[in-house]
């Protein structure tokens, strides 16, 4: 999702204020001596230093599509070796202008039984207090989260601030929260405008947007919230702050983070880890959110890139300079998510077969052994053949034979075992060793104390021999699949890996 849009803001009465106070000699604290003052630098929860997190789709991840359904497959997961559960939102979606398509909403579609069947777009939400009613009672939210931290794992709730449903109370309640249209404009397609009078005139009338501009997005179902509006952070906050003291949930995944100020998230984490150390992920690129915010947000530049490599359309360079850029926005102890899919890659470009062909084990082997965090998606683990449906019911297969369940289970308990592996500062940093065909093999070494781990990966299509060059020859070191000893002189067939470690 894009993360930059205009939006057409009233002038602050504060911010007029300020401006006098220091136009009439008043000294006043900066921006950053009232965030030092104020907030805490992020202090990752020592449990997440060497743990997976799995994203669970409760809506297809069973053919029942509820909590008690999804409750039965913890056990699984925890064997899996994903301790942290991100599941997707929980609420009530709206109905109002609700997705049957991308471009064709439920309200046009005259077959009732037909209408029936789209269920809307999770992060269209009318009700951020309560739960889906198709996910079962508030009394099943709560069992899944007690079983979860039974079985020693964490359960982490995502949330959209950044828009509601059309049909959330605030709309007529509350008006003055959502940004306005301004007059004289008309920022959407014509197109569009033509085949929805009736969206259009609604919007029109009452003078309300929806998240971005002409050509950024096409989230028609939702209304843009305006964070200038004190009192809209005042609902989040206390929100934000429910399902943790009620529901004793351990933090959230936030959608389009950076499409919210900043300092809105800041203000968020020192209120929730006031009730209980919490773990924060944000659905964003951007440095400045790990500061005060966020423990961990999306690697997407090197998800791209490793697509690209798969397709053919990057070469080994192109990987190196972009683990450089990583290393100089980041620091060591921000997490960072790595992922081959997700609920937005797999619904909209394509399956890690269609994406990834025969490189997806190769780049599974990579989501794990670099420095992140890495993330399986519900079904991932069984090799999930199709893109799942967005807004209606679509169940995962899990009869199928799939050996990804075994490699992910082997990966994952490597990294929860092995300090080398862990996120942030607990790990070890990232040293790439030379090989005699560094255009298409890729080997690196973390450390952290006496523990290593060395990943080799041939990013090709093509078999290659080659010798690995300055690695000292560990004796130590054995093969995580084969117990093999590392060695100097290799023959891999293309898209072929090996992973070496300290026991």
């Amino acid at each position: 999702m894009k993360e930059q849009r205009s939006r057409f803001r009233v002038k602050s009465l504060i911010i007029l204020i300020l401006t006098l106070t220091i136009i009439a000699g008043c000294k006043t604290a900066s921006k950053e001596e009232v965030k030092s003052s104020e907030y805490q630098k992020v202090k990752h929860v020592e449990w997440s230093k060497n743990l997976s997190i799995y994203e669970a789709n409760i809506r297809q991840h069973t053919p029942e599509g509820t909590f008690n359904a999804f409750a039965e497959h913890l056990p699984r997961l925890k064997e899996l070796g994903t301790d942290i559960v991100w599941l997707m939102p929980i609420y009530p979606i709206g109905e109002k202008f609700r997705k049957a398509t991308q471009t064709v909403l439920t309200e046009e579609i005259e077959n009732p039984e037909e209408r029936a069947k789209y269920l809307g777009s999770y992060y269209s939400i009318k009700d951020y207090m309560s739960v889906n009613p198709e996910f079962g009672t508030m009394d099943d939210f709560r069992n899944l989260v007690n079983k979860a931290h039974e079985l020693g794992m964490y359960i982490i709730l995502d949330i959209a601030v950044n828009h509601t449903a059309w049909d959330h109370q605030w709309i007529t309640e509350h008006p003055e929260y959502y940004t306005r249209i301004e007059e004289g404009t008309t920022p959407w397609k014509e197109e569009w405008m033509e085949a929805h009078p009736e969206y259009y005139s609604f919007l029109e009338k009452n003078r309300f947007t929806y998240p971005m501009d002409e050509g950024e997005t096409d989230w028609w179902d939702t209304a843009d919230l305006n964070y200038e509006n004190e009192d809209v952070r005042n609902e989040f906050y206390k929100i934000l702050r429910y399902w943790v003291s009620e529901f004793n949930v351990d933090g959230y995944r936030c959608d389009v983070a950076a499409m919210v100020p900043t300092d809105f998230w800041n203000e968020a984490r020192k209120q929730l880890d006031e009730i209980k150390p919490v773990f924060m992920l944000a659905e964003a690129d951007k440095e400045e959110l790990h500061e005060y915010a966020f423990d961990m947000t999306y690697g997407w530049p090197m998800h791209h890139v490793w697509n690209q490599i798969a397709q053919g359309k990057e070469s080994m360079n192109y990987l190196v300079s972009e683990y450089e850029k990583e290393k100089s926005r980041y620091g060591s102890n921000d997490y960072r998510m790595n992922f081959i899919t997700n609920h937005d890659e797999n619904s909209w470009n394509g399956t890690i077969a269609e994406r990834l062909g025969d490189a997806a084990k190769t780049f599974a082997v990579m989501s794990v052994t670099t420095p992140g965090m890495p993330l399986i998606y519900s079904g991932q683990e069984a090799c999930l053949d199709k893109r799942l449906k967005f807004f209606e019911k679509d169940s995962i297969n899990w009869e199928k034979n799939c050996c990804m369940n075994d490699l992910y289970r082997t990966l994952l308990k490597l990294k929860k075992e092995n300090p080398a592996l862990w996120n942030g500062d607990f790990g070890g940093t990232l040293e790439r060793i030379n090989t005699t065909a560094d255009d298409k093999i890729y080997a690196f070494a973390r450390t952290k104390d006496e523990h290593q781990v060395i990943t080799i990966l041939n990013l090709s299509n093509e078999d290659i021999d080659f010798e690995l060059l300055q690695t000292n020859n560990n004796q130590n070191l054995t093969e995580l699949f084969t117990e093999e000893a590392l060695e100097n002189n290799y023959k891999f067939k293309a898209w072929d890996y090996k992973v070496y470690r300290t026991k």
